[in-house]
């Protein structure tokens, strides 16, 4: 019975689902910035890093480099790369997560040249590696595959700055380009850049960092290169992925919660649907109070890049469709196969069909707790989303995958009403 949530309630709403939640830090701005600081040349600290476990994977994966980390009173995160030496990237640690192959771009500026296995990380669909290598070919770099293993090295003896077409719209490949392109000799502009605010942070990251990097915008992005980087202090910015998943649990347990640390700008398009839905929201600059007091109405998305509906809370958005008064239809665009809780919350009593890359959703008033499995992060967050308005008793198994993306959410959930339990 180890590693497992347990949720319980006597009937659909036994009491309110109220409070004040504060977000952790962005998991997948943490992660790209965790890479870049090993570009610097000096002490970089970091406020605001999620205790996850993506996060303590790439720890240690950067710490095979000779990366040395330390975590204050504050726990504020110092690194420290200036004895950091190339180093063939741990195949075991790399496949753990996707976001591993972020350290491309900075291992080929730091380096000269990289080897990395391709990533692994959550199972939907393809996500082929080719949009970073194409990308990075562009600023002088040749790849190579040896036993499995993606080899980069330089033409010259430093990244060139050019012009950089992307080859399709990726967050991680967006980044890799970013940060490989700071220290390029000249001036690179990207076309056809993802804008997500994860990228944003980066780069606020970066030039606080001593980089001269412009405005994110699709149509270009342009990076003056620099010698060097340096040290400096810097905080990572909220996760709206988890203010949304807060946010879309409020509205299924027909509550009143306010979410703190999040910039309501980088979830307008959610926050449009929720009021759809017919929540009642307030935001300030670093809060959103959202109001529910009725079995929300049936609200179809389209998941898409930013500014669209985020594909990490398709799923979330999927619970609450199944509990929603009316049909909606939720279509995924953004990655195949990434719907693997649908068979799980059928269990609970939701009417869903899945056809392609629409999910069909016929809204029930309430489901019903039973055993689950959770098959990746977004799945097991929206099966705990499920399992805290479902009636009787809902065990959640295999929950070490929300530990990659929720920190401490049974605490959290805890202080919203929920009888909840890990075991």
């Amino acid at each position: 019975m180890a590693n497992h949530i347990t949720i319980h309630r006597k009937s659909p709403f036994p009491d309110q689902f109220q409070g004040r939640v504060r977000v952790s830090g962005a998991k997948n701005a943490a992660l790209p910035i965790l890479t870049a600081a090993m570009m610097v040349q000096g002490p970089v600290v970091l406020n605001r890093v999620p205790h996850l476990k993506d996060v303590t994977t790439m720890i240690e994966l950067m710490g095979s480099f000779g990366v040395d980390f330390l975590m204050d009173e504050s726990f504020n995160l110092e690194i420290n790369a200036e004895q950091a030496n190339f180093a063939s990237a741990s195949t075991e640690l790399v496949q753990k997560m996707r976001a591993s192959f972020l350290l491309l771009g900075p291992m080929l500026a730091r380096f000269g040249r990289a080897e990395l296995s391709p990533p692994g990380g959550c199972d939907f669909g393809d996500r082929p590696v080719d949009i970073h290598l194409s990308a990075l070919k562009q600023l002088g770099v040749e790849f190579s595959m040896n036993n499995g293993q993606v080899i980069g090295a330089l033409k010259h003896d430093r990244l060139v700055g050019a012009p950089v077409q992307m080859a399709g719209i990726s967050v991680t490949a967006t980044e890799n380009v970013i940060m490989a392109a700071c220290l390029a000799e000249g001036t690179t502009q990207i076309y056809g850049a993802a804008i997500e605010p994860e990228i944003v942070d980066l780069v606020d990251f970066l030039n606080t960092m001593g980089a001269k990097i412009g405005q994110v915008s699709a149509d270009c992005i342009e990076i003056e290169g620099v010698e060097r980087l340096h040290g400096g202090r810097y905080t990572v910015m909220g996760d709206r992925i988890e203010a949304g998943t807060f946010l879309i649990a409020s509205v299924m347990n027909q509550g009143h919660v306010t979410v703190e640390g999040i910039d309501p700008q980088w979830l307008t398009a959610v926050l449009a649907k929720l009021t759809d839905a017919g929540a009642q929201i307030h935001c300030d600059d670093d809060t959103i109070e959202i109001k529910m007091h009725k079995q929300p109405k049936a609200v179809s998305i389209e998941t898409a890049p930013y500014p669209g509906i985020p594909t990490d809370l398709q799923a979330q958005w999927i619970a609450l469709s199944a509990v929603s008064e009316g049909q909606s239809v939720v279509r995924e665009t953004v990655f195949a196969n990434r719907f693997s809780h649908i068979a799980e919350l059928k269990a609970m009593g939701a009417q869903l069909r899945q056809d392609g890359d629409a999910v069909y959703c016929q809204g029930v008033p309430h489901l019903s707790g039973t055993d689950v499995v959770a098959t990746d992060l977004r799945a097991s967050a929206s099966l705990v989303l499920a399992g805290c308005m479902a009636r009787g008793t809902t065990t959640i198994r295999k929950i070490h995958y929300i530990d990659r993306g929720y920190e401490y959410i049974e605490n959290k959930l805890m202080h919203l009403g929920v009888n909840i339990k890990r075991c």
